[in-house]
């Protein structure tokens, strides 16, 4: 499929006003990557007239797509939930459809990405937009289908003073033979052209975070620097205090009570201070991160009665956050985060919020009108992003909204990793990394991997390291799965018995010098259908990724283009693989994986990782042992029957052999 049928947006279709519209200028923007199937589309309306015009629908694209050559489009989109991130739904398209949220987080209840499949294609359609999000689809010209949508008009309102502008957050369209054709190309985008970068987080460091193990108030310095002690052996980079350290001076207060006084640092937790932990951690050779719900504002805070003027309400009430939509609040925001990397030395800031704002706030004394609030906000945040990286370029920020319900192209481009949720058991995990490889690089996915939760009544958050029934196969189950993206962990270190810390020194060495290269750059395409929570869906997984022979390198892209040409990088040719093959719980024995995009007239060497412990050996196969070579063609057509233990795991490396006369290795 081609985008030659995106159509520009005109006034009547994409952009409704509310009165007469004298003056108003329309003006439509794409930006196509070249080389690649993806594009960005936007509006931006400008009123030129004498008088006020009210907007009340910005739609981002129209996109016209032909009937399919046989039968009709398939819709496949995720919807979303506190730990129910990425939950399938296909389904035959049928017109009138409607895919939104009006949460006020663009993945609350449904992800703002959807793929229309056809017998000649696929087209994927992402909305870059934080807040809340409208695609509608429509029945088109000679039986096709038209797309419109972007920001969701659903309360939405905004006033342009004669010369104002506003623009529309941008909508991206990726084409492709399949899914994993498109998600390749929409990856490789993301990583080349939007994804902020420094070095710390394109070292895809190993993270330790106390939450869940120490939740909050079971949370101190002592229990914080004994289980920085054991991650610095462990070969962690990067230990992370989460919510817990601020408040009043009373070991019993709750975090969310309290959110906004950053100013506060619970002294009787951490009665040395932050900086000295930041210190301690310094010392060990690792970076120190920092957990901040910089929008939200608990109950209890003092900033609500102290800053008044930033507090966002709707009808007089308070939701329970700080508009960002005020620029006073934005300075505020900034200010504070600043000190917590100056003063705290924070090397790394994950960035949560818990809450649905809905339509967000309607005060009209914030710089914003009663209708248009929750879209300025936003704008803010972004803003306040911008603003820190500009100002700390060496910090990792971390984006998390109550685990994965604010995950979307637009904070992608402001901040360095997305966490994907909450909960984190295997089969959970799988599915999670399976949907959120169709949106994202996996460099840019943070995953933790069956935390030890300290107090859960959650049925499937169980998990216990020093567990004498726990084999070496389960193990290397459990961590590999945290490693199909970036790594994290959060367990009671000083509690794993030592042949577990031995194993995990083993996995992280196997991450950091097998794994991490492919991740890091590495084109994702998925061996096997998505895994589901509860039993459902492929009882295993396999990702493969490779990495293109580098190209010549990508021109840069400045400043916003219309109807012109981007160039981008999404790699040329075939190099190195790597594969990730997992098992779950009620998965055949044996399961036949064919990799894909390999050279049919290139040789590779095939390297398979067994785990170590106990348990049948992990990797075998009718066709290979442990390393030997096959052509291309002949892993393309048979493959290898693979045979696992329940709840296990392989790596497989497959090594492109330099022809004779090829001087490129």
């Amino acid at each position: 499929m081609s985008l030659s049928s995106l159509t520009p947006v005109t006034l009547g279709e994409g952009v409704r006003t509310d009165g007469p519209a004298e003056g108003l200028r329309v003006r439509a923007h794409t930006l196509h990557h070249e080389g690649t199937g993806v594009t960005e589309a936007w509006v931006e309306v400008t009123n030129g007239g004498d008088r006020d015009v009210v907007v009340d629908r910005l739609d981002s694209v129209t996109l016209d797509l032909p009937e399919p050559s046989a039968g009709g489009y398939v819709l496949s989109y995720y919807t979303s939930g506190w730990g129910q991130e990425f939950s399938p739904v296909n389904e035959p398209l049928r017109t009138p459809r409607v895919l939104e949220s009006v949460a006020g987080r663009s993945s609350a209840t449904t992800h703002p990405w959807c793929a229309l499949h056809a017998p000649d294609g696929v087209v994927v359609v992402s909305v870059a937009w934080s807040g809340n999000w409208v695609l509608r689809f429509d029945e088109g010209a000679d039986g096709g289908v038209r797309i419109t949508g972007g920001l969701h008009d659903t309360g939405f309102a905004k006033t342009l003073a004669p010369g104002q502008s506003v623009r529309g957050p941008r909508v991206v369209v990726a084409t492709g033979a399949d899914l994993d054709d498109a998600s390749v190309q929409l990856a490789e985008v993301g990583r080349v052209q939007w994804y902020p970068r420094n070095e710390f987080a394109e070292s895809l460091p190993l993270e330790w975070n106390h939450w869940w193990s120490y939740e909050d108030h079971s949370i101190d310095e002592d229990v914080f620097r004994a289980n920085v002690d054991v991650a610095a052996e462990l070969g962690f980079d990067i230990a992370t205090l989460d919510a817990g350290w601020f408040g009043p001076s009373d070991p019993d207060t709750h975090w969310e009570d309290y959110r906004g006084d950053w100013h506060l640092v619970n002294a009787r937790r951490f009665p040395s201070g932050l900086r000295a932990l930041a210190d301690h951690v310094h010392g060990k050779g690792m970076r120190f991160g920092l957990w901040c719900e910089i929008e939200a504002l608990g109950p209890k805070a003092s900033l609500a009665k102290e800053r008044p003027e930033l507090v966002a309400r709707r009808e007089g009430n308070p939701l329970g956050y700080v508009c960002l939509g005020s620029p006073a609040a934005q300075d505020w925001a900034y200010d504070t985060l600043n000190r917590l990397v100056a003063e705290h030395g924070a090397d790394w800031i994950k960035f949560d919020f818990n809450l649905d704002p809905g339509l967000g706030c309607d005060r009209t004394d914030h710089g914003h009108g009663d209708g248009d609030g929750l879209f300025e906000h936003y704008t803010g945040y972004y803003a306040v992003l911008e603003r820190v990286r500009a100002g700390h370029p060496e910090v990792v920020l971390e984006n998390c909204s109550s685990g994965g319900l604010r995950i979307d192209l637009g904070l992608a481009r402001q901040t360095h990793l997305t966490f994907l949720s909450d909960p984190d058991w295997p089969e959970h995990g799988l599915q999670l990394l399976w949907g959120g490889s169709t949106m994202l690089h996996p460099s840019r996915m943070l995953h933790w991997g069956w935390s030890q939760w300290w107090k859960s009544d959650h049925p499937h958050q169980n998990f216990e390291p020093a567990d004498p029934a726990l084999t070496g196969d389960q193990l290397d189950y459990y961590r590999r799965i945290a490693m199909v993206g970036g790594y994290g962990l959060s367990w009671k270190l000083p509690e794993v018995p030592e042949p577990v810390r031995e194993r995990l020194r083993a996995l992280h060495g196997e991450y950091r010098e097998t794994v991490a290269p492919f991740v890091a750059c590495g084109e994702l395409r998925r061996l096997t259908g998505q895994p589901q929570r509860f039993g459902g869906g492929q009882r295993w997984a396999g990702f493969q990724y490779t990495l293109p022979v580098p190209p010549d390198g990508p021109a840069d892209v400045t400043g916003d283009l219309t109807g012109e040409v981007a160039a981008s990088a999404p790699g040329e040719g075939s190099g190195d693989h790597l594969l990730l093959l997992f098992r779950l719980s009620g998965g055949e024995p044996t399961r036949l994986i064919r990799p894909l995009a390999l050279d049919p007239e290139a040789e590779y060497a095939v390297e398979w990782t067994a785990p170590a412990g106990v348990g049948a050996n992990a990797g075998t196969t009718d066709s290979a042992d442990s390393a030997d070579r096959r052509t291309g063609a002949d892993l393309l057509a048979s493959g290898w029957t693979v045979s696992l233990p329940e709840e296990g795991s392989a790596v497989v490396v497959l090594r492109r052999v330099p022809a004779e006369g090829d001087g490129s290795r």
